[in-house]
């Protein structure tokens, strides 16, 4: 009996050192292309993040420009509006400059008792008027023929004496700058 024990004991630490040792090959065996594929998957992750971080630092960089080129639009806008201001101020400021001298004219006629001298100071007023005006560039609407884009109607005659659409009378005139009117003429208007 003993010796069937001592046999039973060898044949079982047989299999055991068997099976260890197929244990041991099979983890050999397994550990060498896992070792491989772990060291490719951490050479693989190593490489995600360097591209991750090239891809921040390009992120970076466009905020960044795009940031700037926010600030240089709003400076951009701001300046647009300093100048368009600026622009209104000193068209406004040429355009009295052109007055300033005829009302001068009226105030000094104002003062005046010779009423010969008024008279003919205010047929040279107007005159100096028209030329500030022709230097600003506005021009009088012409009063020959009625267009409804030019002139104001406020009356209308039947009179077999005047033409079609034919102004007779000019009650207010009209001006314009350019393409744009400032005044309508105020006129009547025959048949």
């Amino acid at each position: 009996m003993s010796e069937n024990k001592n046999t039973a004991e060898e044949i079982v630490e047989e299999i055991v050192e068997e099976v260890a040792e197929e244990v041991v090959e099979t983890e050999a065996v397994e550990t060498k292309p896992e070792k491989k594929k772990v060291k490719k998957l951490e050479a693989e992750i190593a490489d995600l993040k360097k591209q991750l971080e090239a891809r921040g630092a390009e992120c970076d960089a466009a905020n960044d420009k795009y940031m700037r080129m926010m600030a240089e639009y709003d400076n951009f806008r701001k300046r647009s509006a300093k100048e368009k201001d600026g622009i209104y101020a000193d068209a406004y400021s040429d355009c009295i400059a052109n007055l300033l001298p005829i009302l001068d004219n009226l105030e000094r006629a104002g003062k005046s008792d010779n009423y010969e001298a008024v008279a003919k100071g205010l047929e040279l007023t107007v005159k100096a008027f028209d030329d500030a005006l022709q230097k600003m560039g506005v021009t009088e609407i012409e009063t020959q023929s009625f267009d409804p884009n030019l002139h104001n109607a406020v009356m209308h005659i039947e009179d077999d004496q005047y033409g079609e659409n034919e102004i007779v009378e000019v009650f207010q005139r009209g001006y314009c700058k350019g393409d744009k009117v400032i005044r309508y003429a105020m006129v009547k208007v025959a048949n």
